[in-house]
């Protein structure tokens, strides 16, 4: 598995926290996120790292700024890219199991980094369960090819 990482400003610590993860699961990853404590704008991050998801360069992505909300509404824009805004890690596991997420979005100011690595690592070990849930990932593409 390719994992590429972005954060803004608001989710540097959480982003290195994923980072931390990612190494010890020995899991390849690109980390685009911004090295600044200054406000950055979201999209700048978010579409860029989508984009390259959506191409096929990384099979995944973890996407994080102040609430998740930015970056997960951005990279929901992508053709191809079904990024899940998750919290908890139920949710994380269902969003994998089920809608077979592409994307992770989180929010540092929402989960602190042991929640978030929590989050992280059921996300990245869960499978896409198929079967019933092929075809309505399959409608979601249809629609999104119209």
């Amino acid at each position: 598995m390719k994992v590429i990482i972005t954060a803004d400003h608001a989710g540097m610590t959480v982003r290195n926290e994923v980072i931390s993860l990612l190494e010890e699961m020995g899991i390849e990853y690109e980390d685009t996120g911004c090295d600044c404590t200054t406000s950055v704008d979201y999209p700048d991050y978010a579409l860029p790292a989508a984009k390259r998801v959506a191409e096929g360069e990384f099979d995944r992505g973890i996407f994080i700024c102040g609430t998740g909300i930015g970056m997960s509404i951005s990279a929901n824009k992508v053709k191809g890219i079904r990024c899940a805004l998750t919290h908890d890690v139920y949710s994380a596991k269902l969003t994998r199991q089920h809608n077979d997420s592409n994307v992770l979005a989180m929010g540092e100011r929402v989960v602190g980094p042991g929640l978030a690595r929590e989050i992280a690592k059921v996300w990245l070990e869960t499978e896409f369960d198929g079967g019933r849930h092929a075809n309505r990932i399959g409608k979601i593409a249809t629609y999104e090819n119209e």
